[in-house]
């Protein structure tokens, strides 16, 4: 194949397939994947009889190309958003698939609207993506007949229509309607036609940093709608749905109303596939709000919550309705009697409404239970609200939601119920029998004393308002679902379990609570175990360090230092000096070595309330209330905890002549310049379309930090630990930091035998401005013999240069050196992701002995729950730390596995033994 063809062959896209039948496969330590029929995905390596295949979440696999079937790439972007099991059907039929593709605008059709069995009729707008940068081909429909306004917007900029009759399906829910509108009555809801159209979607299994394949040739520019309207197409991304609107999720088995609690792409996701979080109205959900441990919105019940692809959910079909009449509306909500008129002795055989009923219109003036301002000759002022309370996500959300024009009223005294203040976004109930709602507003209205709530209802009441109050605008919400009732007569929604009462995390930790979860007191010596001993022994749930109350930086801190690895041990045993011990340094360093370190080397987990006991005794000894209860640095908490276990320092730093100063860390600090990793040219590059990563070693950065500081080791360290250069979440130098696994220290050492860079001789001299020499031993310290100095400085470029005398120890020394070099090995990294800290530790002599570990990988219970901690082998990011800086410059960043990411993109310390001077200080 000649040079021109191969390039050719590497520019060009991946293909994409589809499963012609139901498989389980393994990644590479996610288990058993079960991949239904119809599934998308990419190709990312191919052979003549496997292909080597990219699904969603950067997950590879191995499959026979007799289960796949090649999808043309002009496509893919139409099959993306149909559920899997209609996609095969679909790629069967190109024709007509084209067919559909290419229609023109103002097409009749029929799409899937409403109830499973009806169809509604639309005309064809628009076809293309929904947002920027998605490839997913939607057709945007203007809804007509009697299905007017039972769409969303007027196009998304995308197209114009009508308020209320936009609407988007794949092309799996269409059809097109033959007939025309003098045939049958105008909007009459008609049976399915043959070509049958599916509500529910499958969420695309596509590789998720795909790029953007380009539309159908048949199709117009994307930029512009179908109609040629000239309205420009958003430049952001475009949320279907907004927080508290009301919809329809299709699930399994059956369609299931709720209210939107959160609308939007997943974080730390490359697939721009919009999602959508429901709090459900009956019991069939399995979601907390929660994903990938980020928060995303607040859930009442993890049973009525669910988190499913925005295809699978469709607006709630409004209905409108005119004002009824007085008559109706005594008939449907009675009202409370004036005060000067008590009600009869009889007891009513219900509880009385509490709606507070304006009059809709002027004629209609009946006695509502409390009078408007315009009848109060003297009215009395409302009393001035207590001060505000603090500001509620939950509410901010709520009240932008509605589309508030205005600041809402200041807030008074919340209602309790059940020790729990309702207040804004709080979910409700009024009247007997019930009406379920959301609180919208909560404030003051003219003439009325209490505090009243505007509420959201989940049923139309024709009664009800679209927010308004007297005319005055209060919130949002549709039609006929607006309530407005005394605070003080809304309860919290019994469907619902009660909110656990708020305890202290910190007394609960020590509490009989965790007795299921607590550990055993180990006083025996306990060495590390080693290679598939170590894995056996720790991997699964419920292993390693239970975390609990911001307590991670602790947990992947100490797992790293005494999980696999003994080179901290003298942590555990070093005597005292009688003269500063004390009685908090003697306990901890007991709890440390049989409660903590012991326990977990001998049955691979450690209860939270023994970690709790330490981090009481951190925060007596500094007088630092937040070790107990606020996240904390793992260089914080290794400072003082050896400071309070009295302890020696573990670095003794020279800065030129200076006395050593002693530290237990060191920090990293980044040359002035990045290195740029060389031109893509590797067979590590599974796509010429990406961006070179910008990479640093630990090696390099190091020696970097030492030559530009001017800093010798007075001593070789047992152990050392270094802080990654890092500002911040948003700012990183590097892309990636590369662990050196072996560590050369050699030439960092202060009095003691360096070798010519050159010859190999004993090297007299050290040159700190030839280290940025590319034409000199690329990449190490410059130091040279005297014949060596003399002919490197001689050349005119480096005749500025101030070349250092080194300090040689006394001695005759002739020839080349033959001399050891002293090397440290990496044990174990810290990573931070979004304030979350995770630890992985190498636990034997093999590439791929690795280990991760999470403190709270899951949860059980609420709030006052317990966090379940996991240990999991990774043994693929064994193959990245063996690359240099530019192989792995040259890798591709979207083929990066998770944890691998995770390790190389978000490490915050390395932790480095050495084999020579272990349990020797």
């Amino acid at each position: 194949m000649s040079a021109a063809q191969d390039l050719r062959r590497k520019g060009r896209p991946p293909k994409t397939y589809l499963l012609l039948t139901d498989q389980n496969v393994h990644g590479h330590s996610e288990g058993t994947i079960p991949l239904p029929r119809g599934s998308m995905c990419s190709e990312n390596q191919s052979s003549r009889n496997t292909a080597e295949l990219m699904l969603e979440h950067d997950i590879i696999v191995q499959l026979d190309r007799k289960v796949l079937l090649e999808v043309p790439i002009d496509c893919v972007g139409l099959l993306e958003p149909v559920e899997s099991e209609n996609r095969l059907e679909l790629r069967n039929n190109l024709e007509k698939l084209h067919d559909l593709a290419s229609l023109p605008a103002g097409t009749p059709l029929w799409i899937r609207l409403g109830q499973a069995d009806k169809l509604a009729e639309a005309e064809l707008k628009y076809v293309g993506p929904r947002t920027t940068g998605s490839s997913s081909q939607f057709f945007g429909v203007e809804l007509k007949g009697s299905a007017a306004g039972k769409g969303k917007g007027t196009g998304s900029g995308l197209f114009t229509c009508p308020d209320g009759c936009a609407f988007f399906v794949p092309v799996s829910h269409i059809a097109l309607r033959h007939w025309s509108s003098g045939d049958e009555p105008d909007g009459q809801e008609r049976e399915r036609p043959p070509h049958r159209i599916i509500l529910r979607h499958h969420p695309s299994q596509s590789h998720p940093g795909r790029h953007i394949r380009p539309p159908l040739p048949a199709l117009p520019a994307q930029s512009q709608s179908l109609g040629g309207s000239a309205e420009p197409p958003p430049t952001g991304t475009q949320h279907p749905f907004s927080v508290g609107q009301r919809v329809r999720v299709s699930l399994k088995d059956s369609n299931v109303s709720g209210e939107v609690r959160f609308c939007g792409p997943l974080p730390r996701q490359a697939s721009s596939m919009i999602y959508v979080g429901v709090v459900l109205d009956t019991p069939a959900g399995n979601w907390d709000g929660h994903y990938r441990g980020e928060k995303l919105c607040q859930i009442p019940s993890v049973l009525y919550a669910k988190l499913v692809p925005a295809s699978k959910v469709s607006p709630a079909e409004p209905h409108h309705h005119a004002i009824p009449p007085p008559e109706v509306l005594k008939s449907i909500v009675k009202m409370s009697p004036p005060a000067a008129k008590p009600a009869p002795a009889s007891p009513p055989t219900s509880a009385p409404k509490v709606a507070l009923l304006p009059p809709p219109q002027k004629a209609f003036k009946p006695i509502p239970p409390l009078p408007p301002p315009k009848l109060l000759h003297n009215p009395l002022p409302p009393p001035p609200p207590p001060p505000p309370k603090p500001s509620d996500p939950t509410a901010a959300v709520a009240q932008h939601a509605n589309g508030a024009h205005r600041p809402p009223s200041p807030p008074g005294s919340p209602a309790v119920d059940n020790g729990e203040a309702l207040e804004v976004g709080s979910m409700v109930e009024v009247n007997d029998p019930p009406l379920y709602g959301v609180i919208r507003w909560i404030g003051h209205i003219d003439g009325i004393l209490e505090v009243v709530a505007g509420i959201e209802l989940e049923q139309e009441l024709s009664a009800g308002t679209d927010g308004r109050y007297l005319g005055e605008r209060h919130f949002r919400c549709p039609p006929d679902k607006g309530l407005f009732v005394k605070l003080c007569n809304c309860r919290r929604d019994s469907r619902f379990p009660a909110p656990e009462a708020r305890v202290n995390q910190v007394a609960r930790c020590n509490s009989i609570a965790f007795a299921e979860w607590g550990s055993e007191c180990v006083k025996d010596e306990t060495l590390p175990a080693d290679g598939d001993e170590a894995k056996e022994l720790y991997q699964g749930w419920k292993k390693g360090i239970q975390g609990h109350l911001n307590s991670c930086y602790l947990d992947a801190t100490l797992f790293s230092l005494f999980s696999c690895c003994s080179s901290a041990d003298w942590l555990l045993f070093c005597p005292s000096d009688d003269t500063l011990a004390d009685q908090s340094s003697t306990r901890a360093q007991e709890l440390l070595r049989c409660e903590i370190v012991n326990p977990l080397r001998r049955y691979g987990y450690v209860c939270a309330s023994k970690t709790m006991a330490l981090r009481r005794l951190l925060e007596a000894a500094n007088g630092d209330a937040g070790f107990t209860n606020q996240e904390k640095d793992p260089e914080e908490f290794l400072n003082k905890l050896f400071l309070l276990l009295r302890v020696e320092p573990l670095l003794k730093i020279r800065s030129l002549t200076q006395k050593p100063q002693e530290c237990h860390l060191f920090q990293l600090f980044p040359p002035h310049v990045p290195r740029s990793p060389s031109p893509p040219d590797s067979v590590l590059l599974p796509s010429p379309l990406f961006t070179p990563m910008r990479v640093a070693s630990v090696q390099t950065l190091l020696e970097s930090s030492f030559l530009h500081a001017g800093l010798k080791l007075a001593e070789g360290p047992s152990c050392l630990l270094l802080l990654m250069p890092r500002f911040g979440k948003d700012f990183k130098m590097f892309d990636v930091i590369l662990p050196t696994l072996s560590l050369d220290i050699t030439d960092l050492l202060d009095d003691t035998l360096r070798q010519c860079s050159i010859c190999q001789a004993l090297a007299h001299w050290e040159c700190p401005e030839c280290y940025e020499d590319g034409a000199i031993t690329p990449g190490h310290l410059k130091q040279y013999c005297h014949t060596c100095n003399s002919q490197v400085h001689s050349h005119r470029k480096r005749t500025s240069h101030s070349p250092l005398e080194i300090a040689v120890p006394e001695g005759a020394f002739r020839g080349t050196l033959n001399l050891a070099r002293q090397e440290m090995s990496l044990f174990a990294v810290t990573c931070i992701e979004t304030s979350h800290y995770v630890s992985f530790v190498k636990h034997g002599p093999l590439p791929s002995d690795w280990l991760f570990f999470d403190s709270m990988a899951d949860r059980q219970g609420g709030e006052n729950g317990f966090n379940v901690p996991l240990v999991r082998p990774c043994p693929e990011v064994g193959c990245y730390l063996s690359l240099s800086e530019e192989e792995l410059g040259r890798v591709d960043p979207v083929s990066l596995p998770e944890r691998a990411r995770r390790l190389l993109c978000d490490s915050y310390m390395c932790f480095y033994y050495s084999p020579e001077l272990s349990l020797y200080k």
